[in-house]
C-alpha cells in the first residue's frame, strides 16, 4: 500500500471503528462544497468548532491530527510525501477535479516542502464508470482530451469513468505513484453510502464515508 507509514483509513457505511489506523487522533474537516480550494492545516484547533472554511482538500505538516474528508460517490483522495513529512486529503468529484483541486493540494504540499516526484495519492471508493451515467451537456464540459473517460451509453448518454479521469490529474501534476482502490460506492451497497443510488431509489442522500490521513506524532 503506498500510504502504509502513515496513519491513514477509509471508512465503509458503518462509520470509523475505534481501532482504525488514524482515529484516534483529532479529526479537521472542512464545509466541502465541490470546489479547487485548499486549506493549510497547522492545529486541529484552528477554526472554531462548528465554523471550518468552505474548501474541499487540505494539507498539513503537522503530527498529531488528522484530516477527514467525507464523500458517497466524488473520490476521495489522499495524498502523502514522506520524505517532506506532508500528507494531504482531497474530495475530487467531477467539477472539482475539472477545476483543478488536485493540482491544487499538490501546489499546496510542495509549498510546505514536498515534491511532485515523492508524492504517493490513493484513490478511494467512488462510483464506478459502469454506474456513472451522464448526459450531453455533461460531457461537453469535457475537451477531446479527456474522450478516453467517456464509453458509450444509452442514446445521448454516457458512462463516465470518475476515478479514472482523477487518475488523468493526477498525473498532468507530475505524480506517478498513484493506486485507486477500485471499490464501487454505488454497486457495493452493503458497504458504501451512494448519492446517486439514492436518488435513483428515492432514499435519504444524506449518508457518507470519511477518508482520513495523518503523521506519526
Amino acid at each position: 500500500m503506498l500510504l502504509a507509514g502513515a496513519p491513514h483509513g477509509f471508512s465503509t457505511r458503518d462509520g470509523v471503528r475505534r481501532g482504525t489506523e488514524g482515529a484516534e487522533a483529532p479529526i479537521v474537516r472542512l464545509k466541502q462544497v465541490h470546489s479547487a480550494k485548499v486549506v493549510t492545516v497547522s492545529s486541529a484547533l484552528l477554526w472554531p468548532e462548528g465554523s471550518p472554511p468552505e474548501a474541499d482538500a487540505m494539507v498539513s505538516d503537522r503530527a498529531g491530527l488528522r484530516l477527514g474528508i467525507v464523500t458517497a460517490d466524488c473520490a476521495p483522495v489522499l495524498f502523502a510525501d514522506f520524505n517532506a513529512g506532508v500528507v494531504g486529503a482531497a474530495h475530487a468529484g467531477w467539477r472539482g477535479a475539472v477545476d483543478g483541486v488536485l493540482g491544487n493540494t499538490v501546489a499546496a504540499m510542495e509549498s510546505l516542502g514536498a515534491q511532485s516526484k515523492n508524492i504517493v495519492a490513493v484513490i478511494g471508493p467512488c462510483i464506478a464508470q459502469e454506474n456513472y451515467e451522464v448526459d450531453g451537456p455533461f460531457r461537453e464540459r469535457f475537451g477531446d482530451a479527456d474522450s478516453r473517460h467517456f464509453a458509450p451509453g444509452q442514446p445521448g448518454h454516457w458512462q463516465f469513468d470518475l476515478p479514472g479521469f482523477v487518475a488523468a490529474r493526477l498525473r498532468q501534476v507530475g505524480l506517478a505513484k498513484i493506486h485507486d482502490l477500485a471499490r464501487d460506492t454505488y454497486a457495493e451497497e452493503s458497504c458504501f453510502y451512494s448519492y446517486r443510488r439514492a436518488t435513483h431509489r428515492g432514499e435519504d442522500t444524506g449518508g457518507r464515508q470519511i477518508s482520513l490521513i495523518g503523521l506519526e506524532i
